[in-house]
């Protein structure tokens, strides 16, 4: 990871470290993480410098009550995974449909995710962004600071955000999915929706969304997708149903999702 680069592009950083993944093949450094608080301001600028540097930038969120920052600054880290483009999206987001509405907590699933029941309704059609995705990022990103989240600024050698989540050895979703299908959705919404991953948690996900469904019509398939995605956004959240899920979705320009 060339650091300089960013020096090279008269991008200050605060003092941090290298983290060693202690899982996997062992030795490897997937990630840089300041030793403070992410500075405020600093995402965007290094977002900004990506094209040039290579580096993505994640705010990095740790599990609360431990002092070691889990999982980033302990390195419970798997790098190594798949990446994204060895996986079909709409392949496993099916697949992932099939199992979330055959496996609902209780025999009301299909009147839960009506009007689809337990079909698939199919990839949503993509959206022209409504604002430049990269400053939305930038914008949210500093949003979640200003709200004072305990989050640290981590660097990651990757050509996108989606990428970054695979080269970080992250394993949140690993009681739902691979990190390396669930990268393959997240880049298939940075081209469709215009989706910027911009923070990570020891198991929760935050992008920001330049081209959101606009209606709940609009938002249906949208929500679908992201029930097959993150089934605890449903099932474990604070809406009833798909149709109460779409109601939010629609125009929404921030996406979390969170794994149990």
């Amino acid at each position: 990871m060339d650091l300089e680069s960013l020096r090279g592009a008269d991008v200050p950083l605060p003092a941090g470290r290298m983290v060693t993944a202690d899982e996997g093949d062992g030795g490897t450094q997937p990630l840089w993480l300041s030793d403070g608080p992410a500075p405020f301001g600093l995402w965007g600028r290094i977002r900004a410098a990506h094209p040039r540097t290579g580096l993505w930038p994640l705010l990095l969120e740790p599990l609360d009550g431990h002092e070691d920052f889990r999982p980033w600054g302990s390195g419970e880290l798997f790098p190594g995974t798949s990446r994204p483009a060895d996986h079909e999206p709409a392949t496993v987001l099916a697949r992932w449909w099939d199992d979330c509405v055959s496996t609902g907590e209780d025999d009301d699933g299909p009147a839960v995710t009506a009007p689809y029941g337990r079909a698939w309704p199919g990839l949503a059609p993509g959206r022209t962004p409504v604002e430049d995705p990269g400053r939305l990022a930038d914008e949210h990103a500093d949003a979640l600071l200003s709200f004072g989240a305990e989050a640290r600024l981590g660097l990651v050698e990757a050509v996108s955000g989606a990428e970054a989540l695979v080269v970080t050895g992250w394993s949140g979703p690993v009681n739902h999915a691979g990190t390396g299908e669930i990268a393959a959705v997240v880049a298939d919404w940075e081209r469709r929706f215009g989706a910027r991953v911009f923070a990570v948690g020891f198991d929760t996900l935050r992008l920001s969304v330049a081209a959101p469904p606009a209606t709940v019509e609009e938002a249906l398939p949208v929500a679908a997708e992201h029930v097959a995605f993150c089934p605890d956004n449903l099932w474990q959240g604070s809406v009833k149903d798909l149709a109460e899920y779409a109601e939010r979705l629609a125009g929404a320009d921030v996406w979390t999702f969170w794994w149990d």
